[in-house]
């Protein structure tokens, strides 16, 4: 199940019918706050939140879902791109982002990378907490790895992401202790061996 939570009708029309397609159920909410409510009945395996609605945006309800469920894929609608909103979402516990106007490809693509990136993770929250590894920037991280055919140094990896160089370093180093990421030394003319990363 997924839930749709968007104060925009047309909108939450157009992602039931692209998820229909996917052959995934959907809910939908008009708002932040009857969409936290309906979360607790449905439990949903990912959901879908507009950044930009009325009374909760898309902030105050990622905050209030987070409480909630601390794994479960939450993926923001949005048209701003900004560095600082992405950091702030990503802070609260969003895990992967939307650009509108929906693409039915993007969206469809986003949507199974999480939600097997989910059934990775989901009840883990605490080995997180103990190790000082936060779930959501663990999963944006992962998604990010997900979608690339080709190894990666950690300056590239970082380029695309609103994460600090250090994070990203710590994160990958987590991740390949768990054998979930291969490291390849690349060896060029001079200097030092560069390190990249890909996901196994």
């Amino acid at each position: 199940m997924i839930l749709v939570i968007d104060d925009n009708e047309d909108i939450r029309y157009t992602i039931r019918e692209i998820c229909e397609f996917a052959e995934w159920e959907v809910c939908e909410a008009a708002t932040g706050k009857d969409g936290t409510e309906l979360f607790k009945k449905v439990e949903p395996s990912l959901v879908l939140i507009d950044y930009h609605m009325a009374n909760w945006d898309g902030l105050k309800t990622t905050k209030e879902i987070r409480k909630i469920d601390p794994t479960v894929p939450i993926i923001i609608l949005t048209v701003d791109e900004r560095h600082e909103i992405a950091e702030q979402f990503l802070q609260a516990g969003a895990t992967d982002f939307a650009l509108k106007p929906i693409k039915a490809p993007d969206l469809i693509s986003r949507i199974r990378l999480n939600l097997r990136v989910g059934k990775l993770t989901k009840g883990q929250q605490d080995v997180f907490v103990d190790k000082g590894i936060n779930t959501a920037t663990l999963r944006t991280i992962k998604n990010f790895l997900f979608h690339q055919n080709d190894a990666m140094t950690i300056t590239e990896i970082q380029s695309h992401l609103p994460v600090a160089y250090q994070t990203v370093h710590r994160y990958l180093n987590y991740l390949a202790d768990k054998g979930e990421v291969t490291v390849i030394s690349h060896y060029g003319r001079k200097g030092r061996p560069k390190n990249k990363y890909k996901m196994m």
